[in-house]
């Protein structure tokens, strides 16, 4: 019996537990313990210090080779210079009005309140093939109007395109259009200014936040343009028409000059809207040589390509910009800023690498072929199979903003092929005026209707043509999918998958 507690305690003095808290709680232990800590510390802030040094040091070459190459990465020295009201074409009160709060225009039009009955009537510029805008369901909304405003549910639609349906719908449409009469004599005035500059508010911290109300509502009035335009031309009123297409195209160019990429692709939405009323006058012979001359030259002073480059690095000045300001929010504090330059340097290394061998400025090419391939290896640069090492390898920005780039260059390519198609076809049926028939190839054009012939930025040859047994003729391009699908379109004008992209005329 007396040996039992004995036992009971020799077994707890033997335990490992209880020897090794007994190490810990004496002197010795502590020392050990506090040393071994010492070291971890010691070495984590190695760690840090190396990652801090490594990410400063990266991000400092980067930035020293881009300043070298003439490339700011400061979004301030992007934004436009301020421009006198007397010499800005977006200071008139009408422009200048779509930066109020909660403002609403042109609400009284025939388009504002029938545009959402009519299929098709807002955005239907890359409809394929392109086909006449259905003026008799326009007119037929303008004679529901009458009555009171449409149900959410109603909608006007026929096939009555032809010229002589459309002339006798084009007066009710005109009539619904003329609400807007005072506000586009307006803009026209002032389209001849030299400059435009938008009240965008550029000074913000935070770039994101910079609102750009202007965009939507400006293409909303090239919308509008084009209905009146198209109305006008099958009234025979050619060179009023004219006057509509060159305002939708000032509209268009008003915001050239803003570093957003947002804003170059609606500039080129506009042009796009703009040229569909130029092709209506074109499958009927509406234009005169001397308005044919001038939208050719109008047409052949887009660059997208070259104007395409300026907001691309502005977009990469505003990346970095976020990732500064990042560090100033929340638990944005607490992380090294080493780390951040490595974001900082990974975004812009990756971002660099999408546009690499993407577009010639000089050839006036783009790659299709190359975009696909450059984004196939950022997806493998940024995820490599673990989406955990987006986070641990520094590439959590160029992750989040990256993707959004990937249809990018196809958009600015749909839209000067669009352009250079349209002044192709302008100079197409000046020669068919001084000729009687369009001309067998492309090259009976120079020099005396086009002295130098734009070539299709995409395969970097001329457009293809041939003159069809009607009469007509069809003009194209390889389109997106760099094939020659013999002038079949897909099935959008401009399809990304299939298809050419093609300028044809309906058969007459």
């Amino acid at each position: 019996m007396n040996d039992q507690p004995e036992t009971a305690l020799s077994i707890w003095e033997r335990s490992n537990i209880v020897r090794s808290f007994r190490w810990l709680c004496s002197w010795r232990g502590i020392r050990r313990v506090l040393i071994v800590l010492a070291w971890i510390v010691t070495i984590i802030a190695l760690l840090f210090g190396e990652e801090n040094w490594r990410g400063r040091h990266a991000w400092n070459q980067y930035r020293q080779a881009a300043e070298a190459r003439g490339e700011s990465l400061d979004f301030a020295t992007y934004i436009p210079k301020p421009v006198p009201d007397d010499q800005n074409f977006a200071a008139t009160p009408f422009l200048k009005s779509f930066f109020q709060p909660n403002i609403s225009i042109l609400t009284n039009d025939l388009y504002a309140r029938a545009a959402d009955s009519i299929p098709g009537a807002r955005n239907a510029q890359d409809k394929s093939p392109r086909q006449f805008v259905d003026l008799v369901a326009w007119q037929m909304a303008s004679a529901a109007l009458q009555s009171g405003p449409l149900k959410p549910a109603q909608e006007f639609k026929t096939d009555q395109t032809g010229l002589a349906a459309r002339a006798a719908a084009a007066p009710a449409v005109l009539e619904g259009m003329k609400p807007d009469a005072a506000e586009f004599a307006e803009i026209r005035a002032a389209s001849a200014r030299e400059f435009s500059r938008y009240p965008v508010k550029y000074d913000l911290e935070n770039p994101w936040a910079i609102l750009l109300p202007h965009l939507g509502m400006t293409k909303m009035v090239c919308e509008r343009l084009k209905l009146e335009a198209c109305a006008e031309l099958a009234a025979c009123q050619a060179g009023q028409a004219l006057s509509e297409v060159k305002l939708a195209l000032s509209l268009a160019d008003s915001f050239k000059s803003e570093p957003f990429l947002i804003s170059i692709l609606v500039r080129a939405a506009c042009v796009k809207i703009a040229i569909h009323p130029v092709w209506e006058g074109l499958a009927e012979h509406r234009w005169t040589d001397a308005q044919l001359q001038e939208l050719q030259a109008r047409f052949m002073a887009y660059d997208f390509l070259a104007d395409l480059q300026q907001p691309l690095k502005a977009e990469r000045a505003c990346a970095d910009l976020t990732v500064d300001l990042v560090k100033k929010e929340g638990l944005g504090r607490f992380i090294p800023s080493g780390w951040l330059c490595q974001e900082k340097f990974n975004y812009c290394t990756l971002f660099d690498a999408q546009r690499e061998g993407v577009v010639d400025l000089v050839a006036k090419t783009i790659s299709p072929g190359r975009v696909a391939s450059n984004y196939d290896e950022l997806t493998r640069q940024i995820y490599g199979g673990d989406k955990l090492k987006t986070l641990l390898h520094h590439r959590y920005i160029a992750a989040l903003m990256l993707p959004a780039l990937k249809n990018v260059h196809a958009k600015i390519a749909a839209a000067q092929i669009a352009a250079n198609q349209a002044a192709l076809a302008c100079a197409l049926e000046r020669y068919r005026l001084a000729n009687g028939q369009f001309p067998e190839t492309l090259e009976a054009l120079s020099p005396q209707f086009i002295s130098h012939p734009p070539h299709d930025v995409i395969s970097g040859q001329p457009y293809k043509y041939r003159r069809a047994a009607d009469g007509q003729f069809i003009l194209y391009s390889v389109g997106w999918n760099e094939k020659d699908d013999g002038g079949v379109p897909g099935k959008t004008l401009f399809d990304q998958t299939q298809g050419d992209w093609v300028w044809s005329y309906p058969a007459q």
